[in-house]
Parts: C-alpha cells; sequence; structure tokens
C-alpha cells in the first residue's frame, strides 16, 4: 500500500515528520506559507535542506497555503493554493505542523490577575509571574518550545523559590535542534539577524565533506557555519546541518555561556579524527585561517 502523506509547516516539527515518513516510504509534500522551509534557521541551512530532501523525493511548496482540507473515510483532501492558483489533491494521511498554542485556558489565571500575552504567561528570568507566589515555566510561558528551555527553567525557577541565588533564565543562549535526516541545529543569531542588528560580522564555513571522520561514516552532506562580531570577535551565532550536529552543537553554546571569542575556540585543541574538527575549521574560516580545505 502507499501513502501519501501531507505535512502543513515547515520547522522542526514539520522537517522531522517530513524526513521520518519518507524514510519509513511514504511520498511526502511539504506545504509551507513563507518563501522558504525552516524559516528560523539561517537562510544557507534552508537552502541546503531545501535541495537535500528534494534530492531524497519529497515534494517541497513555498509561498503556498492550504485553502481547505478535509477528511473522509478514504482519504484527506487538500486544496492547496500556489501563485498562479490552486489544485486539490488526496492524501492517505496529514500533520499540521504550523505551531504551538499555550494550554492556558480555564485553568483560573484571569481569577487571579496572572497577566498573560496571546495566551503564554509572563515571566522574568526566575519563572516569576506577577502575582505573588505563582510561577510559570514551559511551553506556557512562549517560545522556544523546547523541552530543555523547560527543564533549565524549572531548575532556575526552583533555585529562586528555595531562596538561593541563580543565574536569570535568557532565551538567547539555547540550542535549537531538529532531528531529521540531515540533522539540523543552531544556537544564536544567523547571519541575516547579525547584520540587521547592525554588527559587522566575518562568516566562516566548512563543508563535512573536508572532515575525515564524515567521510569515514559516509555521511558527508552538510556544513558548519559560524558568525562572529568582525571587532570584538564574539561568536554570534553557530549553524550546522549533517552528521550528529544535533550532539556537536554544545560546544558552541558552551562557549557563548562562556562568552569565549575567536581566539579561544581558535586556540582549542579539537581531537582527530572527530566530526568536531568542523566546527574547529569554521571557526578558522571565518578569519581567513581554514587548514584542510
Amino acid at each position: 500500500m502507499t501513502y501519501d502523506a501531507l505535512v502543513i509547516g515547515s520547522g522542526a516539527i514539520g522537517i522531522e515528520f517530513a524526513s521520518f515518513y519518507s524514510d519509513m516510504g511514504a511520498d511526502v509534500t511539504i506545504v509551507e506559507t513563507l518563501d522558504r522551509i525552516l524559516p528560523v534557521e539561517d537562510a544557507e541551512i534552508s537552502e541546503f535542506m531545501t535541495k537535500t530532501l528534494t534530492k531524497q523525493g519529497i515534494a517541497i511548496q513555498t509561498d503556498a497555503t492550504i485553502e481547505s482540507l478535509v477528511a473522509t473515510e478514504k482519504n484527506v483532501n487538500a486544496r492547496i493554493r500556489v501563485k498562479g492558483g490552486g489544485s486539490t489533491h488526496d492524501f492517505s494521511h496529514a500533520i499540521v505542523a504550523i505551531g504551538i498554542v499555550p494550554n492556558t485556558e480555564d485553568i483560573g489565571l484571569e481569577a487571579l490577575g496572572v497577566k498573560t500575552e496571546r495566551g503564554h504567561i509572563i515571566v522574568d528570568g526566575y519563572a516569576t509571574t506577577n502575582v505573588p507566589g505563582i510561577y510559570a515555566i514551559g511551553d506556557v510561558t512562549g517560545p522556544p518550545w523546547l523541552a530543555h528551555k523547560a527543564s533549565h527553567e524549572g531548575m532556575v525557577c526552583v533555585e529562586r523559590i528555595a531562596g538561593l541565588n541563580p543565574h536569570p533564565f535568557q532565551t538567547w543562549n539555547i540550542p535549537g535542534c531538529t532531528y531529521s535526516r540531515p540533522q539540523v541545529a543552531s544556537v544564536g543569531m544567523t547571519e541575516a539577524k547579525a547584520r540587521e542588528a547592525g554588527h559587522q560580522v566575518k562568516v566562516g564555513k566548512f563543508p563535512f565533506i573536508g572532515n575525515g571522520k564524515a567521510i569515514a561514516l559516509g555521511e558527508t552532506e552538510g556544513f558548519v557555519k559560524t558568525v562572529f562580531d568582525a571587532k570584538t570577535g564574539e561568536l554570534l551565532g553557530a549553524h550546522m546541518i549533517g552528521p550528529e550536529v544535533t550532539e556537536l552543537i554544545q560546544g558552541y553554546t558552551v562557549g557563548k555561556t562562556a562568552e569565549l571569542v575567536e581566539a579561544d575556540f581558535m586556540q582549542t585543541i579539537f581531537p582527530h579524527p572527530t566530526l568536531s574538527e568542523a566546527m574547529h575549521e569554521s571557526v578558522l574560516a571565518a578569519f581567513g585561517r581554514v587548514i584542510h580545505f
């Protein structure tokens, strides 16, 4: 039996399900309202992922909307509108992955006077709401909607309640991961966001085809991209697509937390042969010092 899966939305969840369904043998179509998939990731990551998924046989429609979605006993009928008109297609399955709505309705927030914004509970860096004694963590407090964000937020909250002196929770240093094939991971600003913020940037890229461990694994598709402030050497963002990048990203996350600059990364010894060497090479490339390419 052939399965035709429609995935509406191309954020991390949509791409993960699309990749999984495709690997299980389904014919997959992704529909995205914006002009590129993985829209919160760096543009070069989105472009590479589009090419890779297309090569895997996944159909991708951007700048597209779903005008109607009707489930019948036999299939799901979808009318998809793109530039130039619309068309109707039948799918065996459909998943809507267009965002997250906080589950805060009818739990008494209004009666207690807890402030919210578009359903999300407003908190400070210690998970404290505007009402003494009431705290909130996780998806109900807003993006990013990630398990590791909620877990860390919870620890900060409990330490604060216990009278300790934890660091305030901040969202600028939370790594994002997409568990697809290939994997995607990032932390910090994209190149475009860094430039919009007024930074003069130095950008480094290193492809996994130049990495010995990736060649040995037979997984050479992808690259590592790093964005630095040209004046201060601050790591503004790191963006990765390829083998095990959801594991590698923590190296850059630690670096950002410790406020390391380019010299710190350059002078760090990376073991050989490992995928992590591509991280080192990307930093070197940003400052014209790449070695193995």
